[in-house]
């Protein structure tokens, strides 16, 4: 993968590397000509039809952590219903969304390592579903395989045996073909995974250790949320219309399911567990105004889990599907200071993400340590087997239209594009053509390599700009069967850009 230095702000020892920018693409339905926001990220900026609220008005709501309907010696039980409902979004509007528990975002699931989470689902919409665990280590008949749906009516039951390290997972809908518009209206949540060797960790707590979900959106004139699909009604033909093929990218920013919201902070550490679960939009935040002492964010996790050590940043890239564990130190700023998050690859509206207000003095016993976990690192030389899959547009059309593929193939779950052995390390090398690709492996972590700096943290998704490559060292442990990997921009995976690995 090339790297840009401007773009590696702050590294230390055990961090992970911030991708590069993405070159500017035309002719693929992706607006170039200097316009930052789809020069960085694949796709069109479809236009809200309403008024859209001031910044900032709006306090930042947390989604509410789900209690278990029953716990026994070895699970916890949990009961979610996928429903339709309202929400004001936009002030004085009702919106209808479709979420988990009939809310957006969805409640958060708080799990344990070692301990069974079982969560079984009612489908109450009138569309077929299916659930992946993004980031978990699940068998593959629990891991939201997308053609395994259940239709309207039916309950489906996971199992995750949540045999893996605390980190900040989320789930959402995975139907084939129309993941982008199911998760745009709404189904989308996360699930977070403790272990003692977190808890030991003097990190901020309770209240000062906040979940923030990124999304962007647009809206149509009574507030309802607009999406070009070609059948709105999600049982036809997939896809969105032509000139949204490279991604749908909103013009209003929601945090939590708020636009622009604000949250009042005591001037002392917060942790943030920053989620872009965006469609087709990249977000490179950073602080306005950047502390007087000290960096803006201090990252102490990835996709995956914590880092070894952790790393500061002046700035944050942060493509769909990614994860961000970092630490604001809000001691610096003087009482009553405004800081805003900032979006640098956005424009006008979406160059405002949410805002911090530093309200009033607090104690705090918290601190960040020089070491944060034992991560092993992965070698080139314990890969047993090199495999090269370039993530483009063409080699495949279906009614005249151009797909996105997977070394020239659309998807096909008959297809398997990889066998690996149960317990290998494979070494993965991708390219990416035409725009932006931000590329998930399901059930097998990974770290990325660079020639100069080996990343320790271990990833689920790897960002890449257009012309970029990457190596990454995918291992497969957990379980056989078949699982897949593709991009992330929810508009790629629908239009074919996904592929099978079984693990064997």
């Amino acid at each position: 993968m090339t790297l840009s230095r401007r773009h590696v702000l702050r590294m230390t020892a055990g961090g992970i590397v911030l991708a590069p920018l993405a070159s500017a693409c035309s002719g693929l339905g992706f607006s170039g000509g200097g316009n930052v926001e789809t020069e960085s990220s694949a796709g069109n900026v479809l236009k809200s039809r309403t008024e859209l609220p001031d910044p900032f008005a709006t306090p930042l709501p947390v989604p509410p952590v789900l209690a278990p309907l029953r716990q026994d010696a070895a699970a916890d039980h949990y009961e979610i219903t996928q429903k339709r409902s309202t929400a004001e979004i936009l002030p004085g509007m009702r919106t209808e969304v479709w979420g988990y528990n009939g809310i957006f975002p969805g409640p958060t699931i708080v799990s344990r390592r070692g301990r069974q989470t079982i969560v079984k689902h009612r489908n109450d919409l009138p569309i077929p579903v299916v659930v992946h665990l993004h980031g978990g280590k699940t068998p593959p008949e629990h891991d939201g395989y997308p053609t395994d749906v259940f239709g309207p009516g039916d309950n489906h039951e996971y199992v995750y045996p949540m045999d893996q390290p605390a980190a900040i997972l989320w789930y959402h809908d995975h139907r084939m073909d129309f993941t982008g518009p199911q998760v745009y209206r709404g189904l989308a949540g996360f699930h977070l995974v403790h272990d003692d060797d977190e808890d030991r960790l003097p990190l901020p707590k309770a209240e000062r250790d906040v979940p923030l979900m990124i999304t962007d959106r647009a809206f149509d004139e009574d507030g309802g949320m607009i999406y070009p699909a070609r059948d709105p009604s999600l049982r036809g033909e997939p896809g969105v219309t032509d000139e949204f093929m490279s991604g749908v990218l909103g013009d209003c920013v929601l945090v939590n399911g708020a636009p622009w919201p604000v949250m009042e902070v005591t001037n002392t550490r917060y942790r943030f567990r920053v989620l872009n679960a965006s469609n087709a939009r990249r977000y490179r935040l950073a602080l306005d105004p950047p502390p007087p002492e000290g960096p803006s964010f201090v990252q102490v996790g990835s996709d995956l889990g914590l880092l070894g050590a952790p790393v500061e940043h002046d700035e944050l890239q942060i493509a769909q599907a990614e994860r961000f564990d970092v630490v604001i130190d809000f001691s610096s700023y003087p009482i009553g200071q405004h800081v805003t998050v900032r979006n640098t690859l956005g424009e006008g509206p979406t160059r405002d993400v949410m805002r911090f207000v530093v309200a009033r003095r607090g104690t705090d016993d918290s601190h960040i340590p020089a070491r944060l976990a034992d991560i092993e690192r992965l070698s080139r030389s314990q890969a047993t087997v090199e495999r090269e899959f370039t993530f483009a547009r063409g080699g495949a059309e279906h009614h005249g239209v151009t797909l996105w593929t997977v070394n020239g193939e659309p998807f096909d779950p008959e297809r398997i594009q990889a066998d690996p052995e149960l317990g290998s390390v494979e070494l993965w090398k991708i390219h990416v053509l035409n725009v932006p690709h931000p590329i998930h492996i399901h059930l097998a972590p990974f770290q990325i390599l660079e020639p100069s700096q080996p990343a320790t943290a271990w990833k689920d998704t790897v960002d890449l700009g257009s012309g970029d490559k990457a190596e990454v060292l995918v291992r497969f442990d957990g379980y056989r069967g078949r699982y897949v990997f593709h991009c992330h921009n929810l508009e790629h995976e629908d239009m074919m850009m996904m592929a099978n690995f079984r693990v064997r």
